[in-house]
């Protein structure tokens, strides 16, 4: 008999992600209405509305590659440890913006933060690309909102930085 159906890893890596942004969702949603607002922001800053569909549609996919690479090398083992420890690396990173940014109002520390995952992330998808190149063309979209949202750090940061920060 069956202890794990079949389909259950794909879903759990698949979700996994989400844990973070949901948590952090609730630290955003608090700090949007005044201190998000009052920040300068540049002309190509996205709505708000627009973060957490882009963020939910990021979160699947970078956990449905995560399940192709943990499927395609048999699982948690040897060979798995760089670019599944990678993996959990840049997303340990991404879980840790929102606190930093919205929750400590530490926009430089932010960036600094954003700058690592998307290195991370970076090293993560080239890791993938030899195991599965699925898996890896899953991180594109991600690199991609990782260097806009670096260039959007930056932005706030500079136009913001001798603003006196509410803590």
């Amino acid at each position: 008999m069956e202890v794990v159906p079949a389909w259950a890893p794909a879903v759990g890596f698949t979700l996994l992600p989400h844990a973070g942004g949901f948590l952090g969702g609730k630290i955003t949603k608090k700090e949007i209405p005044v201190w998000y607002k009052s920040l300068q922001k540049p002309s190509w800053c996205p709505p708000n509305w627009a973060f957490a569909p882009v963020w939910g549609t990021l979160y699947t996919s970078m956990g449905y590659g995560s399940y192709l690479v943990w499927k395609e090398l048999g699982g948690f083992n040897e060979k798995s440890v760089v670019p599944l420890g990678l993996y959990a690396g840049q997303l340990a990173l991404n879980w840790a913006w929102t606190p930093i940014f919205f929750g400590a109002h530490k926009v430089g520390w932010g960036l600094v933060t954003l700058l690592l995952t998307t290195g991370t992330a970076t090293a993560t998808t080239a890791s993938w690309y030899n195991i599965n190149k699925t898996a890896a063309y899953l991180m594109v979209p991600y690199l991609a909102w990782l260097t806009m949202a670096s260039a959007l750090n930056y932005r706030i940061w500079k136009d913001n930085r001798n603003k006196k920060q509410s803590e």
